[in-house]
């Protein structure tokens, strides 16, 4: 198996709009080895956001293609599409997305019983998950009585519930304040010291510090690699510049 889990090449999007269609991407290329924990960073409206939905096929690409862990994302189904993400992505969103009418417990597994696993099973995951991110006191509770950095917390446990190939975040620490913040961070650490492959979107320098990597985009490409200058440990195979 390949050591490269996440290839995206010449990929393109375009959005109509009322006044004049928006090129999100132009041509965006990144490649990610397994077990990297890579932030892409840019201003807003470079089309970081559009990328990561694009890996998770939320979203299709108008050219190029995307292969995560050897298969291809881009042409594929809605059916297709959803089987792919609940085999190999975990989404972290900013706002969290949580499911406010189930309890803590239910929210981690639900995913697990989505794709196919027995209850009995997908909870047990789900309990060893809330206790791996320190919320194994708040199974019964229901999402809205937690603080901001135990939701986001929460969500990143349903983000790995189905053993994830990646993990991805857009803005992860965006809705939070900084003792959140930092709590979610060291979360992604240990995950990435545990083998988690993770891609993360940011626009914080504070934030993307916490990666292996940074890759850098600006107008739809990705300009800077993150090889070429960095310190020490962000230096390692992957992002390819499309200049």
């Amino acid at each position: 198996m390949s050591d490269d889990v996440l290839l995206v090449r010449g990929v393109r999007k375009t959005f109509e709009a009322e006044n004049a269609p928006v090129r999100a991407l132009r041509g965006a290329d990144l490649t990610m080895a397994r077990g990297e924990f890579v932030a892409v960073m840019g201003p807003s409206g470079c089309g970081k956001s559009t990328m990561l939905n694009l890996i998770a096929g939320l979203d299709t690409a108008d050219d190029g293609t995307i292969t995560l862990d050897g298969e291809e994302v881009t042409g594929r189904s809605e059916d297709e599409l959803a089987r792919m993400r609940r085999r190999h992505i975990g989404i972290v969103f900013q706002f969290f997305n949580l499911l406010e009418g189930m309890s803590v417990l239910e929210n981690v597994a639900l995913p697990a019983i989505v794709a196919g696993r027995k209850r009995k099973a997908a909870e047990t995951r789900a309990r060893d998950l809330l206790d791996l991110l320190g919320l194994g006191d708040k199974a019964k509770a229901v999402p809205g009585v937690l603080s901001g950095g135990q939701r986001q917390r929460l969500a990143i446990a349903r983000a790995l519930a189905n053993e994830p190939t990646l993990v991805l975040a857009d803005e992860p620490t965006g809705a939070l304040d900084s003792e959140g913040g930092q709590e979610v961070l060291e979360l992604f650490r240990r995950l990435h010291a545990g083998g988690q492959t993770i891609l993360m979107v940011t626009h914080d320098d504070d934030v993307a510090a916490a990666a292996q990597r940074i890759a850098v985009m600006r107008d739809g490409r990705v300009v800077d690699d993150g090889q070429g200058g960095g310190s020490g440990d962000r230096a390692g195979s992957g992002v390819t510049s499309t200049g």
